[in-house]
């Protein structure tokens, strides 16, 4: 069995998209999923499964999620692995050892073309910080991630990608929770 974390993008914030966890575990466990675990109420979902495609999970869950729940919610599925990367290559914990309360993560659908990239650096974001790698984008918020431009929407507008960020601590229980399966 494979560990995977499902990140759902828009959940159960400002009354929207309203999903318990316990109907969302049952989702998951109604595909077959095993050990399905969540974190916190927005949308972060550890399970096993037979190895599959990232890709192929997200649509099954997806689906699965509009035809339960009636309204369409963006999913990226990482495999545990891939989050234990994104965690141990952080550069402002790794080259700066900044305060780990201000870094988030926001995991994008697919890797950003590089033009659109080089343009958004250009840009003036105050005293936040970016850097992307591959389909991770390193936050740092000095002033709390509440004050930042550098939002879900304002990566998804500038990059043309599905964008979910998670703050530190979550990216750490979610990999806590990934390494108890296995």
């Amino acid at each position: 069995m494979q560990t995977y974390i499902a990140i759902l993008r828009g959940i159960n914030v400002s009354g929207h998209k309203l999903i318990k966890m316990d109907a969302l575990r049952k989702l998951f466990d109604s595909m077959g999923f095993k050990n399905t675990k969540t974190y916190i109420q927005s949308g972060n979902v550890v399970f096993q499964s037979k190895q599959a495609k990232p890709t192929d999970l997200e649509k099954k869950i997806a689906g699965s999620i509009l035809k339960e729940f009636g309204f369409e919610v963006p999913v990226l599925v990482k495999e545990a692995d891939e989050l234990e990367v994104v965690l141990k290559n952080n550069p402002f914990i790794n080259k700066r050892k900044e305060d780990a309360t201000k870094l988030h993560v926001t995991f994008l659908s697919g890797e950003a073309e590089k033009a659109l990239i080089d343009k958004v650096k250009e840009g003036n974001y105050a005293s936040d910080e970016f850097i992307v790698v591959g389909k991770t984008v390193y936050l740092f918020c000095p002033n709390g991630y509440g004050n930042t431009k550098l939002s879900n929407t304002f990566f998804e507008n500038k990059l043309k990608v599905t964008a979910t960020t998670r703050n530190w601590k979550t990216i750490n229980e979610l990999l806590a929770i990934a390494a108890e399966l296995t």
